[in-house]
C-alpha cells in the first residue's frame, strides 16, 4: 500500500528536447558522450554514461572534431581542468541556434578548460517552459535568473517580454551571456556579478518581489569575493529567501540541480517543504542518443501559479 505525502509532486517526468536542430547526442557510453553542436562534433567525459557505447572507438575518433581529456590525476573530479585536442578546421568559438515555436535564440559556444562548451542542451525543456509562462504573464514581469551561466533561460524569458535580471558570480560568464543576448537580437537584460545567497538576502530585506525565479545552483562553487557555496548546506536557506521574494500569484519557479547525490524526489520534496502545495512537476532532464539510450543529466522541480 502506498500513501501520498502532502508535499508530493503532481507529476514526474523525464524530459528530453525534441526541437533542438543544432544539437544531437550521437552516442554515449564508457563514461563519455559524443555530441554534435551545429557543424561540429565534440567528445567529452560524462560520469553518468556507465554503459557501453554503441559505436566502435574508431567511429568516435573519426567523428569528433574536438576531444577533451582531464589533466593527469583529475579524472575523479569531473569539474577539474583539462585540455582539448582539435582537428584542423575546428574553431575555438562558433554559434548555434535554438528555435521552438516563436522562441528563437542564438548561443555562442566555446571550448573551455572545464570541458563545458557554453550550453547545456537538456535545459531546452526548461527554456520552453519559461518562455510559455512568461508569454502568459503581463509584459515586463520581473524575472530573476540565479547562477545564470551563459543565459539560455534569461534569453527565453526576455524573448517572451519579461524584465530579466541575470546573476552569476563569474564576470566572464556574464560577458558570455551578454554576447548571446546580442547574437539573439534581444536587449534590456540587467547583468549582475554577485553572490546569489547574499543578493537574495539583500533583496528580502528590501522587500523586492519577482514574478519568476530560476535557480540552477552548482554542487559547490565560489562567489566573486571567494564566498564558499556548498549545495547541501546552502540550498534550504537560499530557497527560503526565494520564497519570500516570489509573488504569491501570477508567478513561477524553476529549480534545476546537477549534483549527483540529489534525486528528483529530493528536489521535489525540498520545493514542497518551502512553498507548500502549488501544482508542480518534477523529474529528470535527459538526452537521447541515436540508439535510443537516455542519458539523465539533471533533476528539476518547477511550477507556475497563473490565473
Amino acid at each position: 500500500m502506498s500513501t501520498e505525502s502532502p508535499t508530493s509532486s503532481d507529476s514526474f517526468h523525464v524530459l528530453s528536447p525534441d526541437s533542438f536542430k543544432d544539437y544531437e547526442l550521437i552516442d554515449c557510453g564508457g563514461f563519455e558522450k559524443l555530441e554534435r553542436f551545429g557543424r561540429y562534433v565534440t567528445r567529452r567525459p560524462e560520469p553518468k554514461a556507465v554503459w557501453a557505447s554503441s559505436l566502435p572507438e574508431d567511429e568516435w575518433r573519426k567523428l569528433a572534431h574536438a576531444t577533451f581529456r582531464h589533466e593527469k590525476g583529475a579524472k575523479s573530479n569531473p569539474d577539474e581542468r583539462g585540455t582539448w585536442t582539435k582537428k584542423s578546421g575546428m574553431p575555438d568559438r562558433w554559434l548555434v541556434n535554438y528555435r521552438h515555436g516563436e522562441l528563437d535564440m542564438a548561443l555562442r559556444l566555446g571550448l573551455t578548460s572545464f570541458k563545458h562548451v557554453g550550453v547545456f542542451p537538456e535545459q531546452a525543456a526548461n527554456w520552453d517552459f519559461i518562455y510559455r509562462v512568461c508569454r502568459r504573464m503581463k509584459k515586463g514581469a520581473k524575472v530573476l535568473n540565479l547562477f545564470a551561466y551563459t543565459g539560455g533561460a534569461s534569453l527565453a524569458a526576455c524573448a517572451a517580454g519579461a524584465d530579466v535580471t541575470h546573476l552569476d558570480s563569474i564576470k566572464q560568464t556574464v560577458t558570455w551571456a551578454n554576447d548571446n543576448m546580442q547574437a539573439s537580437r534581444l536587449d534590456g537584460i540587467r547583468w549582475l556579478v554577485d553572490d546569489a545567497l547574499k543578493y537574495v538576502q539583500r533583496q528580502v530585506r528590501r522587500g523586492t518581489k519577482y514574478s519568476g525565479i530560476i535557480l540552477d545552483p552548482p554542487a559547490y562553487g565560489r562567489g566573486p569575493d571567494g564566498e564558499r557555496w556548498l549545495l547541501s548546506e546552502g540550498i534550504l536557506e537560499l530557497l527560503s529567501g526565494v520564497e519570500k521574494m516570489l509573488e504569491s500569484q501570477s508567478s513561477f519557479l524553476v529549480l534545476n540541480l546537477y549534483a549527483m547525490g540529489f534525486s528528483s524526489v529530493v528536489c521535489d520534496t525540498l520545493v514542497g517543504s518551502v512553498f507548500g502545495r502549488p501544482q508542480r512537476e518534477s523529474g529528470e532532464l535527459a538526452l537521447k542518443d541515436r540508439f535510443g539510450k537516455l542519458l539523465p543529466l539533471s533533476v528539476f522541480t518547477r511550477f507556475a501559479r497563473l490565473p
